[in-house]
């Protein structure tokens, strides 16, 4: 922020409520990750797509992923070229059931 001192000057300053940008928490990229293969529809997503929408690398897409599979919130396939993932029925009620979760959490300025 540019504040004007009384001699003239402008100096810069941080503002107060802007903070050093935190890094997301595992659920958040979970939350993502889910997002974007909710997105995707019955097709799924390429593991590049979901990198690239959920700002991740290829390695921790992957890793995250196979979490998903595990837990069975998500389904990998491969079709011809390409290995994609997509959201399963459990994924869908726990991706619904985390947004909620999120959005009294950001209420009451938790993070998560």
């Amino acid at each position: 922020m540019i504040v004007k001192q009384s001699n003239g000057k402008t100096k810069l300053e941080t503002c107060k409520y802007m903070s050093k940008q935190q890094y997301r928490s595992e659920m958040g990229i979970i939350s993502e990750i889910l997002g974007v293969t909710m997105e995707s529809g019955r097709g799924g997503a390429i593991i590049s797509s979901i990198a690239r929408r959920a700002n991740l690398s290829h390695y921790t897409v992957i890793e995250k992923c196979q979490k998903l599979i595990d837990a069975g919130l998500v389904e990998s396939s491969n079709n011809k070229r390409n290995h994609t993932f997509s959201i399963t029925e459990k994924g869908i009620h726990f991706f619904q059931e985390l947004q909620k979760f999120i959005e009294i959490v950001q209420s009451i300025k938790i993070r998560y």
